[in-house]
């Protein structure tokens, strides 16, 4: 029964890194290649404050999603003005950086990590951050703020003739996002109990990514939906053997090509702005 519960508790913090990362590759149209470096800050940071602070869990959790936010900030600000294969190089540039200096830094552990953290994280405090997440986020993309991101991921251009200030709000999608995703580095590394830099590299951003595409950019549900399979799927091909299990990104890949011949869209489509300007403009030819 542990081990179901732990299953479940691991599809909460992943739905919020799959939410999270949406919120910028799904709605603004940022593609991110280091999505895993802010949960990894998040981690590390909500760990040191509790190991060498003696703060609260909660205090904890809110101070480290707080610094990754703060990342969020730093890399957004110089790379955000570039865009598509650019921006993906840079953020994949800025992951490799970052867990390099969390490789060599003496009050991380290095390469051995940090043990000893206290489990606090379970189901019931996973599924309660999800749905503040979705919560908090629902309430940002029916803001005005949620409609420029759309907006921006639609026609950067016409949005900016628009008057929208289409780097500022990249950058508040990159900060946002980043503080959810530090958000689920913390609950991860309270369950756990054991972080090490290597646990958010490269592979760890694509395994996101691939929640993302799966379940459908731009749609909240779809986000979670992509989790729950990419959380599920191992654990289902472990059962039925370890070698297989062992090659998980391959069937991750694999999974990845068929959904983009079969439904390109994802499992749940996302509502995109111009799908519902050509489906009013159709509406409206076909009442006249």
């Amino acid at each position: 029964m542990n081990y179901y519960f732990q299953i479940l508790t691991v599809i909460m913090i992943n739905s919020i890194l799959a939410v999270s990362l949406n919120l910028v590759s799904g709605y603004t149209g940022q593609l991110s290649l280091g999505h895993a470096t802010f949960m990894g800050l998040g981690a590390y940071a909500a760990t040191l404050f509790t190991l060498k602070l003696h703060l609260p869990f909660l205090a904890s959790i809110i101070l480290g999603a707080t610094v990754a936010a703060f990342f969020g900030f730093v890399i957004g600000v110089p790379t955000l003005r570039l865009k598509g294969d650019y921006l993906a190089i840079a953020t994949l540039g800025f992951g490799e950086i970052m867990k390099n200096i969390l490789l060599n830094l003496q009050i991380t552990g290095g390469p051995m990590g940090l043990r000893g953290i206290p489990k606090v994280t379970n189901i019931y405090v996973a599924t309660a951050a999800l749905i503040l997440v979705i919560f908090s986020l629902n309430r940002i993309m029916n803001s005005r703020v949620g409609k420029s991101f759309i907006a921006i991921r639609e026609d950067e251009l016409a949005a900016e003739a628009m008057g929208i200030n289409t780097t500022r709000f990249k950058i508040l999608a990159f900060i946002i996002g980043a503080f959810y995703a530090g958000m689920a580095g913390g609950l991860y590394a309270f369950l756990f109990r054991y972080i090490n830099p290597k646990d958010f590299g490269f592979m760890k951003s694509i395994e996101i990514l691939c929640m993302v595409v799966l379940g459908g950019m731009g749609n909240t549900y779809g986000a979670v939906l992509g989790a729950f399979i990419i959380t599920v799927l191992p654990e289902l091909l472990r059962s039925v053997s370890p070698v297989i299990a062992q090659y998980r990104m391959v069937l991750y890949g694999l999974l990845l090509v068929i959904m983009m011949i079969v439904k390109p869209q994802g499992i749940i489509s996302g509502s995109s702005l111009s799908n519902r300007i050509k489906r009013k403009k159709l509406l409206e030819k076909g009442g006249q």
